[in-house]
Parts: structure tokens; C-alpha cells; sequence
């Protein structure tokens, strides 16, 4: 019975093949944000960046843009260090202070554009055109993150999904600016705000159930 057991072990332990360890989280994130700065690069090639003749010379534009930035490179990390078994989840926290200066300046414009009269609303092809931009950019670099992530098998795929939506929602509303001519109303505060709910409570959900599923 040993000398079976012990032939059972050998044949066994003959077929085990090393495991390729993954990239650092911080390599895999900046794989990720590379690949988000390539779609951006390719629109520049397509699309009239108007957007920035808008945001010249205008701290008060910036000051969103770069908490949208920082929140996507933090949420992006955060994700794939929480994908990794034996990670603290505490790393959920760190594109919180980005994601306060995103959302804090954001609305902070939209109080100001109220009492500009100058700055008027976007018009109805305005909204539509920059709903849709947000979706399509949003679509590809969300397949993308959870194709990466499913590779670490996370053991909390609820919270890794929430984190590369949020992600993914900052690097969208990152590229957005260039494109984009509208300065900050309440119209655009609810696309925005309604696509990056919508990307995240998506990816939570979406993300959440094909993480889960590659463990099993």
C-alpha cells in the first residue's frame, strides 16, 4: 500500500509544471493605464481636440481632470493589489483621496457655472456625443482590466471588480477632456455621473461574477 502511495506521489509530482508568477500589481496596472493612454492617442489621431482650447489657462477644469487621472491610476492599482491572495483589502482605500477631488471639483464647477451666465448648457448632441464617447471608451478598457485580473484568481472579486470600475470610469472621464467643449453644468455633472455609476455598479456586478467564476 506505501509502495502504490509513494508511486501515486512520484507519478503525480512528475506532472506538475511550474507556475509562471504574475507581474507586480504595479507592473500589470501600468500595462493597464498604457493601454488606456493608447485609445486616448489613437482619438487624438480621429477626433478634433477642442476640448483643451476650453481648459487653457483654466485651473478650475484641471483641478477634476487631474482627480479623475489619480483616481484611475490609484483604483487601478488598488485593483490589482487586492486581485493578489494575501493582499489587505485597506488598499481599497487609496484612490479615495483622488476620488474626493474628482468629484469635490467637479461639483464646485457646476456651482460656478450656475452663477456664470456666460457658460450656457450642453445642448442635446452635445450630451449624446459625450454619453456615447464615455460608453465606448468605458467597454474596451473594462474587458480589458477584468481579462487581467481573472489571470490572480482574487478572493474578493466584488471589491477587485469595484476597483478597476472605478478605474476604468476615471481613465474615461480622463480622456474625455480633450474632446469634450463644455465646461462644467449640472447636465454635464449627471452624464458623467450617471455613466461612472453605471460603469462601476456594471463592473461590480459583471466584473464581480467572472472574477468569482475563475477560481472555481
Amino acid at each position: 500500500m506505501s509502495a502504490r502511495h509513494d508511486r501515486l506521489v512520484e507519478e503525480l509530482a512528475g506532472r506538475l509544471e511550474p507556475v509562471r508568477p504574475l507581474p507586480r500589481p504595479s507592473l500589470r496596472a501600468g500595462l493597464w493605464l498604457g493601454s488606456a493612454l493608447l485609445i486616448g492617442l489613437l482619438l487624438a489621431s480621429r477626433l478634433a481636440m477642442v476640448g483643451l482650447d476650453a481648459h487653457a489657462g483654466r485651473a478650475d477644469l484641471w483641478l477634476p481632470t487631474i482627480g479623475a487621472a489619480l483616481t484611475a491610476i490609484a483604483a487601478a492599482y488598488a485593483a490589482f493589489a487586492t486581485s493578489v491572495p494575501g493582499r489587505s483589502a485597506a488598499w481599497a482605500l487609496l484612490p479615495l483621496p483622488p476620488a474626493i477631488l474628482w468629484v469635490g471639483a467637479g461639483g464646485l464647477g457646476c456651482l460656478r457655472a450656475w452663477f456664470s451666465p456666460g457658460i450656457d448648457p450642453a445642448e442635446t448632441h452635445e450630451a449624446v456625443h459625450c454619453f456615447g464617447f464615455l460608453v465606448c471608451v468605458s467597454i474596451p478598457l473594462s474587458l480589458l482590466i477584468v481579462m487581467m485580473l481573472r489571470r490572480a484568481c482574487p478572493l474578493r472579486p466584488n471589491l477587485t471588480a469595484a476597483l478597476a470600475g472605478l478605474a476604468v470610469a476615471g481613465a474615461a472621464a480622463t480622456l474625455i477632456v480633450p474632446f469634450h467643449p463644455q465646461e462644467a453644468t449640472f447636465s454635464d455633472l449627471l452624464i458623467h455621473g450617471g455613466v461612472v455609476l453605471g460603469v462601476i455598479g456594471l463592473n461590480t456586478l459583471a466584473g464581480g461574477r467572472l472574477l468569482s467564476t475563475a477560481r472555481s
